[in-house]
């Protein structure tokens, strides 16, 4: 089994040129979490712009939004995702899990053999 350090990363092309990996992935987690797509962007240490042009590429790479965005006003704004994009998040996260569960083996072996001195450095 693996540890809780090793994990597969998944990121998935497709024939139009559209990507869905971690990262979408997880501003979608994190727009259901803060209610905001600032507040998730900020979450990742990601400007609001940059969190906004994720956001709605995700949005046009499907026939559905996965993002709702409500503009500010009197109801004060916010995001949330739609009905679709919570199956999309359930989707990939089940996913994961079960690239976890047929490559523990592999990962817990390449874990094993790690020089315990690499430290990667911050991009």
């Amino acid at each position: 089994m693996t540890d809780e350090t090793t994990w597969p990363s998944l990121r998935f092309d497709f024939a139009t040129g559209a990507r869905l990996g971690p990262g979408k992935i997880e501003l979608m987690s994190l727009v259901r979490e803060h209610g905001s797509i600032r507040a998730a962007g900020a979450a990742i240490g990601m400007s609001y712009r940059r969190a906004w042009l994720l956001a709605d590429e995700t949005n046009r790479m499907f026939n559905e939004p996965v993002i709702a965005a409500r503009h500010g006003g009197k109801s004060g704004g916010g995001a949330a995702l739609t009905p679709f994009g919570e199956q999309v998040l359930s989707r990939y996260r089940d996913m994961e899990a079960k690239a976890r569960l047929i490559h523990a083996d592999d990962l817990a072996w390449l874990a094993a053999h790690m020089n315990p001195a690499f430290k990667k450095e911050q991009d």
